[in-house]
């Protein structure tokens, strides 16, 4: 039985609701006075629920499609503008207890090198972060609790916050680690994390269990209401995800609008973030194996219908996908990119990118810098600002921001603000060059004057050495 509030996996996400969405939806796909009276429910900005977004993205009539393309992108704009949030991933370890077929750290796999960093080799790689000129971070880690047990990662989170090298800080480490206690979520809290992230692979039970044969994660309720043992232990910020490839792509994306509407339900705020992944190639893994892989005009077409159906929730989309893809991505709803990402264990510290401990292999290969100047290029300010997190506008607090229209005068500035810093400290002369030219012309862009009086004198700070400023 169906039931959005439930506290149990199977009636939030109800197999036989997804099957009559997505039998409606093939009902439906081209009934056009259905069709466009939920696409001016979309104009709203409030959103769509799963069985409404369902009918969408079963349409196939052309126009239709293209006017789905054209709302996503601006309401991207609306709420995110032109701003690109970067980050960068820094894998602790890969030893794992798990089978997961799709991954290469699947405890069968005697072919990957095995390899669990000291705080000593963090300590390393996070000032090659910081050098790149990273101020935020998603750290993960394999499930293991003899090698990388939560005292493990909390250590590593305390080392990672202490790091202080030239004018580099890492000021937010988000985390994505495998589905653990209420107890263990609010240790994560006090540490001072940002988001807790967690992909559910796949929502279809049958196939989540064959894909996860063995280990804890094969528990699929257990992982399933890991959000709500965030939750509950005070995380306010959770990221949602599935790794498109491995079931068929309506079941996914019906199911995780149904966990959007779940999160809204019971505790009155939806996922922070949504990343939307596809499986790739990487050691022992051939993504030619699973047959559910999508195309890129659909992969389009599910992320301009994340953004129209969740339309205050960021997206994420990391170096799994290439330059193109990433370019066209962008403009249909993402707000955060991964730059300059290493997927190994250690990988920041290697002159050479390597291989032997990736977790998939790397499309998108460009440097932090080439990555922030092609986004500048394009009309995109890159912003390494962490401000919400640290100012406590998470959860609610957050959705409320930018639903009213005020992340305006927050993120905007801030957004400025630490790009100017990237451009002191870290870049290239041709990124400082388009940098400070994009920084001149977007603070018109700042609604309240006072706001915009305050974000000059800060830049000129910055400019003087200064570091830090945030609204």
């Amino acid at each position: 039985m169906y039931n959005a509030a439930s506290a149990k996996a199977e009636e939030f996400i109800c197999h036989d609701e997804v099957m009559a969405s997505l039998k409606y939806a093939d009902d439906n796909k081209n009934n056009i006075q259905l069709i466009d009276s939920i696409i001016e429910k979309a104009r709203l900005r409030k959103g769509l629920n799963h069985r409404e977004a369902s009918v969408l993205l079963a349409c196939e009539i052309p126009e239709k499609i293209q006017e789905i393309y054209e709302l996503a992108e601006q309401i991207k704009k609306d709420f995110y503008g032109n701003r690109i949030v970067m980050f960068a991933p820094l894998y602790l370890s890969n030893y794992c207890v798990n089978s997961c077929v799709y991954c290469p750290y699947h405890i069968k796999n005697k072919n990957i090198t095995r390899k669990k960093l000291t705080q000593e080799e963090i300590t390393k790689e996070v000032i090659a972060l910081q050098d790149m000129g990273h101020k935020r971070l998603a750290i993960e880690a394999g499930e293991d609790p003899v090698n990388n047990p939560i005292e493990y990662i909390l250590e590593s989170i305390d080392t990672i916050y202490n790091i202080k090298h030239k004018n580099g800080a890492i000021r937010r480490v988000n985390v994505n680690i495998a589905a653990t206690t209420v107890e263990n979520y609010r240790r994560l809290k006090e540490a001072g994390i940002g988001t807790y992230i967690l992909f559910q692979e796949t929502y279809h039970k049958e196939s989540y269990e064959k894909l996860h044969p063995m280990g804890p994660k094969h528990d699929y309720a257990y992982h399933t209401e890991a959000m709500d043992r965030a939750m509950e232990g005070g995380i306010d910020d959770v990221g949602l995800g599935v790794l498109f490839g491995l079931e068929l792509y309506r079941y996914e994306y019906c199911a995780l609008l149904m966990h959007a509407e779940h999160l809204e339900a019971v505790y009155g705020v939806g996922p922070h973030t949504i990343s939307v992944p596809r499986i790739k190639h990487a050691d022992d893994i051939d993504p030619g194996a699973f047959d559910n892989s999508i195309s890129d005009e659909i992969f389009y077409k599910i992320t301009a219908l994340i953004r129209i159906a969740v339309p205050y929730t960021g997206m994420i989309i990391s170096t799994r996908e290439s330059e193109e893809v990433r370019e066209r991505i962008i403009r249909l709803g993402v707000s955060q990119i991964s730059g300059g990402s290493r997927t190994s264990v250690g990988g920041y510290t290697e002159e050479e990118r390597p291989h032997d401990t990736e977790q998939f292999d790397v499309s998108d290969q460009r440097t932090l810098d080439e990555v922030v100047n092609w986004l500048m290029r394009n009309g995109y300010i890159p912003s390494f600002c962490t401000a919400c997190y640290r100012e406590g506008r998470t959860g609610d607090r957050f959705m409320a921001l930018c639903k009213s229209g005020q992340i305006q005068n927050c993120c905007h500035p801030n957004a400025l603000m630490t790009l100017k810093e990237y451009l002191m400290d870290y870049a290239s002369e041709d990124t400082r060059r388009i940098g400070e030219l994009l920084i001149q012309s977007e603070l018109g862009n700042i609604p309240k004057e006072n706001v915009r009086k305050i974000c000059k004198e800060n830049l000129e700070n910055i400019q003087k050495g200064t570091r830090d400023f945030r609204f």
